[in-house]
C-alpha cells in the first residue's frame, strides 16, 4: 500500500511539473500576472447591469486589455496545454473553450470577443502558439470599441453542452457567463482568473 501511495505521488508531481502555464497575453514576462492590465469593470465578481434579453448578473471573468498598440494582429494565448472543446466565430461574441487535464483535475478555459482564430475543433494546443487575436481596428469599427479587450475565465466545471447548429457547426458547449445571479453561483462554476493565475503562473 505504501509503495503504491509513492507511486502515485511520483506520477503526481511528474504530471503537475510538466504542466506549463503562462500569461494568455503578449508580455514581457509570460509569468508575472501584475502585468496583466483590465479593463474599468473588466474585474472578476463585479456586478454586470441589465441590459435587453440580459438580467444583471456577475461577472464571471476577468477583460484583460490589449498588451500593446499592435491593432494588427496581437497574439492570445491558451495558458496551458489543452484541447479546443468549443469555437464560435460569429462577430464580436467569437468564443473558444479549451479544456485543460491538471495534475490536480480538469478545468476549463474560455476566451471571448476575439478574432483570427488559428485552432481547429480538438485541435490540442500550448501556451507557446496563439490560437487567436485581439480585434484590429476595422472590427472594432464594426462591433464597437468596448470589445477592445479579451474576456478570460476559468471553470471549475464542464461548460454547458449544446446542440451544434449551421449556423455554428464548431459551438459545442457554452459557458456560465450570463447565468450567474448570486456569489453562490458565481464561485460553483468559476475560479478568479486573477487568482488562479497567480497560482500556477508565478
Amino acid at each position: 500500500m505504501m509503495l503504491g501511495n509513492i507511486v502515485l505521488l511520483m506520477f503526481t508531481l511528474v504530471i503537475g511539473s510538466v504542466m506549463e502555464y503562462s500569461l494568455p497575453i503578449r508580455s514581457e514576462d509570460v509569468k508575472l500576472v501584475e502585468q496583466l492590465e483590465l479593463t474599468q469593470i473588466g474585474e472578476f465578481g463585479v456586478i454586470r447591469k441589465s441590459r435587453p434579453k440580459v438580467p444583471a448578473h456577475y461577472h464571471t471573468g476577468i477583460d484583460i486589455k490589449r498588451p500593446s498598440k499592435n491593432y494588427i494582429d496581437e497574439p492570445i494565448f491558451p495558458i496551458c496545454e489543452g484541447v479546443v472543446l468549443s469555437k464560435r466565430e460569429d462577430g464580436p461574441y467569437a468564443q473558444i473553450i479549451i479544456e485543460h487535464d491538471s495534475y490536480d483535475g480538469k478545468f476549463w478555459t474560455v476566451y471571448e470577443h476575439i478574432a483570427g482564430i488559428d485552432v481547429g475543433l480538438f485541435d490540442e494546443v500550448n501556451p507557446k502558439r496563439p490560437i487567436a487575436r485581439f480585434m484590429n481596428k476595422e472590427e472594432l469599427e464594426r462591433y464597437g470599441w468596448h470589445f477592445d479587450h479579451v474576456h478570460f475565465e476559468v471553470l471549475k466545471v464542464r461548460p454547458i453542452k449544446l446542440e451544434g447548429s449551421n449556423s455554428k457547426p464548431n459551438r459545442l458547449y457554452a459557458s456560465y457567463s450570463l447565468v450567474c445571479y448570486t456569489k453562490e453561483d458565481l464561485y460553483k462554476y468559476f475560479y478568479d482568473p486573477v487568482v488562479f493565475l497567480q497560482r500556477h503562473v508565478n
